[in-house]
């Protein structure tokens, strides 16, 4: 009792410290990086900055900034172009170079002031990044520059490890009076209790509660005669009793006419992993027999909702999804970054922003594309993922302009569209990869009763004869093991949405087989009924 009361106020103790050293931490950093903004507000305003930015008078603004910089106690103050190269500087030597830190974007295209955290020349700091503004003509003032004032990490640091010190001197004194209470406590409940431990008195009860009700399953045992020794609340959920139902010494025939159990008992084998009907829902039930001294005396079950082991591997599925998309991105914009710091190196500037340039159009092609056609995220994500997948493989997928997928009913789960149309891809994406195949088609249309996807892609083809079996487990035009899932899955996410799938082959005007395949999946707006109680 001692060490369970001591460990608690141990544990709240050092809670309260952290979040206490946290908060304290959040908020000074907060208060120097508004410290920093007003700083370079007020520089950038200044027009001896203005003019020497446009007259390219380094010696003028390095003078006033360094006289500034000291007088607020600032690590650096640094002033750029609109091309980011810089007229001052706290080491003069570096001032007509470019800056560094890949945070000065805001400020010079889109003209905000805010405080961000980066690594700099001089290590990471706290930074307040405004705009500088130009003389401009008719009123209109071009951004000319920025201004970028700065507090290192350390200097923040070494403050909290100030206030760090007197908050854990009062943490100790508190945990101290807290060890002390829970001496006091603890003998006063041995006391009471005829100096047992609780935890010996409820052991046994508590171990088997425990068990029992701390999983998501449904439990039950039988005897060999049949009758319920043992059930849990998931059972009852999963049978549809009403809470506090009692099992116990009622056959399990009564309950499930046609259960396995009492085959079980007789063979003495166990079966696992088994589709079954409990209660009227698909659950996956395992069965147990229960073996003492080589004699078979009872059974044990457990269940549990497909729906849910369902939904858990969609959710693996989304996180495969996102990781994949965040692999071919760091992939792809990793030898981006080496090609532009190339061109950079040679002097190639016009071709960095060329490169860059069409990286952007690329992308926002697409995002409005999606935010236009597909506004529900889930949807848009994984087209969005698997786009960049494409790139990362060396294809190309192309999303139809005229795609619309809008009028998205809420009945129907995301996980399970996900489902489908992920499968799609990856299957196109790999016959194009297996065939020299370079372009992947994607179109979407919610008009009508139905939603329609279609994917087209330049792989090999389907043998007509297999293709009604393709979605059934295990099955796959592909060699090698790890294959025969992907269609599967979609397969049964389509019978669960009454939906349905077509094979097209694909053909020119002229009526001529062209290599790849259309595959056309229809789910009508109102989905069964049954798709929330299977």
């Amino acid at each position: 009792m001692v060490i369970i009361l001591g460990s608690f106020a141990l544990l709240i103790t050092m809670s309260i410290g952290v979040v206490a050293l946290n908060i304290m931490s959040d908020t000074l950093e907060q208060q120097i990086g508004q410290q920093a903004l007003s700083a370079a507000r007020a520089v950038a305003r200044l027009p001896q900055i203005r003019q020497g930015l446009e007259e390219k008078d380094s010696r003028k603004i390095q003078h006033l900034t360094e006289e500034i910089r000291a007088s607020i106690g600032a690590r650096f103050i640094v002033v750029g172009d609109i091309h980011e190269i810089r007229y001052a500087h706290p080491v003069p030597d570096r001032i007509g170079r470019k800056m560094v830190g890949g945070d000065n974007v805001r400020a010079l295209v889109h003209g905000e002031e805010y405080v961000s955290k980066a690594k700099g020349s001089l290590g990471y700091s706290i930074r307040g990044k405004v705009p500088v503004y130009g003389f401009g003509d008719d009123g209109y003032q071009p951004i000319i520059g920025v201004v970028s004032v700065g507090f290192m990490l350390t200097q923040v640091e070494q403050t909290i490890v100030i206030y760090q010190q007197e908050l854990w001197w009062l943490a100790g004194i508190a945990l101290v009076i807290s060890l002390m209470l829970a001496m006091m406590i603890s003998n006063y409940f041995k006391q009471a209790i005829f100096g047992f431990e609780p935890e010996q008195i409820a052991r046994l009860f508590q171990e088997r509660n425990a068990t029992l009700q701390s999983v998501r399953e449904g439990i039950i045992a039988i005897n060999p005669g049949g009758e319920i020794t043992t059930f849990n609340n998931a059972a009852l959920d999963i049978f549809r009793l009403a809470p506090g139902t009692n099992m116990a010494g009622r056959n399990i025939l009564d309950y499930q006419p046609n259960s396995e159990l009492i085959q079980v008992i007789r063979t003495g084998q166990p079966v696992l992993d088994k589709e079954d009907i409990v209660g009227g829902q698909r659950v996956v039930v395992n069965r147990i027999p229960l073996i003492q001294n080589g004699e078979v005396i009872g059974a044990v079950s457990s269940f549990r909702l497909k729906d849910e082991l369902d939904q858990l591997m969609d959710q693996l599925n989304r996180m495969q999804i996102y990781a994949d998309t965040l692999r071919s991105q760091a992939h792809e914009y990793s030898n981006k970054l080496h090609t532009i710091a190339g061109l950079i190196q040679v002097g190639a500037c016009d071709q960095v922003i060329e490169l860059i340039g069409q990286e952007t159009r690329d992308h926002q092609t697409l995002l409005h594309l999606l935010l236009d056609a597909v506004p529900d995220p889930v949807l848009s994500g994984c087209i969005l993922g698997k786009y960049n997948r494409a790139r990362e493989m060396g294809l190309i997928l192309q999303v139809d302009p005229e795609s619309c997928m809008q009028d998205l009913p809420d009945e129907i789960p995301r996980e399970l569209l996900v489902t489908i149309l992920a499968n799609l891809l990856d299957n196109a994406m790999d016959a194009n990869l297996r065939n020299s195949g370079r372009e992947i088609h994607l179109s979407m249309t919610d008009l009508g009763n139905d939603l329609i996807f279609e994917v087209e892609d330049e792989g090999g083809g389907v043998d007509q004869a297999m293709a009604s079996t393709l979605m059934q487990k295990g099955v796959s035009s592909k060699d090698g093991e790890q294959h025969g899932y992907g269609l599967y899955l979609v397969g049964q996410a389509l019978e669960r949405l009454g939906g349905h799938l077509i094979f097209e082959p694909l053909s020119d005007n002229e009526g001529n087989v062209l290599p790849g395949v259309r595959v056309e999946v229809y789910i009508p707006k109102q989905p069964p009924s049954q798709i929330d109680s299977l």
